[in-house]
Parts: structure tokens; C-alpha cells; sequence
């Protein structure tokens, strides 16, 4: 999933949950300032990071690693 659309899929459960990026600060142990740089699609949140404000909105983050092998360049 592309940077925008997980700030996006943050921002829109968020909205829907009625949690302002205040609250989603509190509810999840991340600084203000890095709710609000992440939904700026400013700065790099860690795993960690985005591990605990989906687990405050009730999401399920899920990282997809794809292994390329020169075999599949080559196509």
C-alpha cells in the first residue's frame, strides 16, 4: 500500500470513529506532532508507530515484503 493511501485509510477510520488527532494521540502513545506530520504526508513513522495508531483506530496493519529475483526484473 502506497504512503497516501495509508495516511488516507488513517485519516478517513479515524474521522469515522469521531476521534480527533488529539485523542488518537492519547488513545495510541503517539506524540501530536508526529499524528499530525503523518497525516500531512510529512515525515517517516516507524513500524512501531503505525503499529500503535492502527491498534488505537481498531485496524490491522499488515506489511507485505515481495522478494524480486532478477528473474522477475528481467520481465
Amino acid at each position: 500500500m502506497h504512503f497516501e493511501k495509508l495516511v488516507k485509510a488513517v485519516k478517513e477510520r479515524r474521522d469515522s470513529l469521531n476521534v480527533n488527532q488529539e485523542l488518537l494521540a492519547e488513545l495510541s502513545g503517539v506524540g501530536l506532532r508526529t499524528i499530525k506530520q503523518f497525516e500531512g504526508g510529512k515525515g517517516n513513522p516507524t513500524l512501531s508507530t503505525l503499529a500503535k495508531v492502527s491498534e488505537a483506530l481498531g485496524m490491522e496493519l499488515v506489511l507485505k515484503i515481495k522478494s524480486i529475483s532478477p528473474e522477475d526484473e528481467a520481465s
